[in-house]
């Protein structure tokens, strides 16, 4: 799922060294099928760049074992599951499916990895996105099929599904890396970053004398809408409609898949929130995004505080924005909306 704070030019690449002034240090890579940014400040290149490098190997290995059609690790327990077989996981891929089954219960299912089938019959299992309208009695039977990860048991280092629908797809769950990058660099160390991994982004202590800063992406202009300042160990994350997606008769129907109808929701523009600082705080960023978006305004605040989140802002399908009292104080508009209201 494609989230979309994008860093400003404030992310200065100057030599500021020169300058008698500690250095930024960026490196972008192409992960998970996005762009990945790494900012450090205040560490010398060597460093920094020793560091990135390690974070972007451990990304790419990530991603070839989490792809959910290439073949991967991903893809060999699902076709273990279709055949009603149970396959081996090491810990990490164990720890992985935890985590997320239990977002997925907090979330009642709207944050559903488990609707892989759902997410290639609209065709998003592809690089490129075909303007065709999947059968609606495919869906419906999909649908019916209810596929969650409480359908998954462990037994040690075995996992199976009672359920042979069940078909990961972790591509809206790559927050989680968000926080093994951020845990690796504390290790080294390094306490002055932002890590942004497809629009998810994690900060790290500050630039200098200020926080941080990213750029809120506006969901039908080109640029930023808003900027809003990040706190040491706070991640923000929004899903929208507007990078995954096809038009079908002037209809838009993005990647972001209801799971009780099967159907890509329609409900808002984009959603975006701000998770606490934590151990977790990148994965529940991503997560939390998806019941956000999927549920609609009137069930926003609610599942937000399940996650123990505080600061949330919607954009409507007609382009006026909802936010919490506390994600308005930090808010600096680029572009005003044409509403404002609070979220309660």
């Amino acid at each position: 799922m494609r989230a979309f704070v994008r860093l400003l030019a404030l992310l200065c690449t100057l030599l500021l060294a020169a300058c008698g002034k500690p250095p930024v240090y960026q490196q972008e890579s192409f992960v998970f099928g996005t762009s990945v940014q790494i900012t450090i400040y205040g560490t010398s290149e060597d460093q920094a760049k020793a560091a990135t490098a390690s974070i972007l190997a451990d990304l790419d290995r990530l991603h070839a074992r989490l792809h959910a059609w290439h073949p991967s690790d991903i893809t060999r327990l699902n076709q273990a599951f279709a055949a009603g077989q149970s396959a081996q996981a090491d810990p990490e891929m164990i720890s992985i499916l935890q985590q997320a089954k239990s977002y997925a219960e907090r979330a009642d299912q709207l944050f559903d990895p488990a609707i892989g089938d759902l997410v290639a019959a609209w065709g998003f299992h592809n690089d490129t996105f075909a303007p065709v309208l999947p059968d609606p009695e495919k869906l419906k039977a999909l649908v019916a099929a209810h596929p969650t990860l409480d359908d998954l048991r462990f037994d040690g280092p075995n996992v199976s599904s009672t359920n042979p629908d069940v078909n990961i797809d972790l591509g809206g769950f790559k927050g989680f890396a968000l926080d093994r990058a951020a845990a690796y660099l504390r290790k080294h160390h390094i306490y002055n970053a932002l890590i942004n991994i497809g629009g998810n982004v994690l900060a790290l202590g500050k630039k200098g004398d200020a926080p941080w800063k990213v750029g809120l992406q506006h969901p039908r202009k080109p640029g930023a809408m808003a900027v809003i300042t990040l706190a040491d160990g706070e991640s923000i994350g929004t899903s929208g409609d507007y990078e995954r997606y096809f038009e079908v008769d002037g209809k838009r129907y993005c990647h972001l898949i209801d799971p009780r109808t099967g159907w890509p929701a329609q409900t808002m523009q984009a959603a975006t929130v701000i998770a606490p600082a934590s151990r977790e705080a990148g994965a529940i960023s991503d997560a939390l995004t998806k019941p956000v978006f999927i549920g609609g305004l009137e069930h926003a605040v609610g599942y937000a505080t399940r996650f123990g989140v505080k600061d949330v802002l919607i954009v409507a399908n007609d382009g006026s924005v909802y936010l919490t009292p506390s994600m308005q104080a930090r808010v600096e508009w680029l572009i005003t909306p044409p509403h404002v209201y609070r979220l309660r």
